[in-house]
């Protein structure tokens, strides 16, 4: 809408504009924010790998939506850590991206932090893949950016990508060398029981390295919610 000033005495031309000039600048900075993004990761012995931190508009540049089936994209990430179709998806919906912020695999126990400067980007989202799961990551969809510059903190669940089985086999799940898998295990689950992205039930594991139900070990590779810490400083 464009409002016509020139009809106005002069003095109430010049406030005119001043206001005009003023909501023009104060949109601008409400539209734009600098963040400093931290993640640490809160397991004792899970891994995450390159993580994905997303800033969009809404909720339709979302990774993932609970209850809903995983996109190719999320599965590609949830399975095997590819962040790459998840970062084109947000980029070419107009959001932007800082993709691999610990420069490699996230330890247990430590931080990974970035900064980001958005425009009209009013949400965040993340993603990683948990190691080691079947089809585990760590998740955030869609946390509003508050518009106060401050520290906020958000814990960050575990998430199934329902796209397979949660056998917990070595031969079903990468196998970085710094994870100690055993062998021979007949398989957890043989079949996918929820093909939806819901909350992770956690691994099972057991205490038989050559054999039993499973190839992960029960008394390091189990976790509870929630498995990270953010912290959002908006500046």
């Amino acid at each position: 809408m464009k409002l016509v000033t020139n009809n106005l005495p002069r003095n109430f031309q010049r406030i005119a504009s001043l206001a005009i000039t003023s909501a023009l600048f104060f949109s601008a900075q409400v539209q734009s924010a600098d963040l400093e993004i931290s993640i640490t990761n809160a397991t004792r012995s899970i891994y995450f790998t390159p993580i994905l931190i997303a800033a969009h508009s809404d909720s339709s540049s979302r990774l993932f939506e609970v209850g809903s089936p995983a996109s190719g994209e999320l599965k590609a990430m949830a399975e095997g850590g590819d962040i790459s179709g998840l970062a084109t998806s947000v980029t070419n919906t107009g959001g932007s991206t800082s993709e691999n912020p610990a420069g490699g695999i996230l330890n247990p126990g430590l931080t990974a932090t970035t900064t980001m400067t958005t425009t009209n980007e009013t949400h965040l989202s993340v993603g990683a893949m948990l190691l080691p799961t079947n089809d585990g990551f760590v998740g955030l969809d869609s946390w509003e950016i508050p518009t106060t510059p401050g520290s906020y903190t958000v814990m960050l669940k575990s998430y199934d990508a329902g796209t397979e089985a949660n056998d917990e086999l070595a031969t079903s799940m990468p196998n970085p060398p710094f994870i100690t898998f055993g062998s021979g295990g007949t398989g957890v689950e043989t079949e996918i029981h929820n093909d939806t992205v819901h909350i992770h039930p956690g691994n099972v594991g057991d205490n038989d390295s050559s054999g039993g139900l499973s190839d992960l070990d029960n008394t390091n590779h189990r976790w509870l919610n929630p498995v990270a810490l953010m912290t959002v400083t908006v500046r």
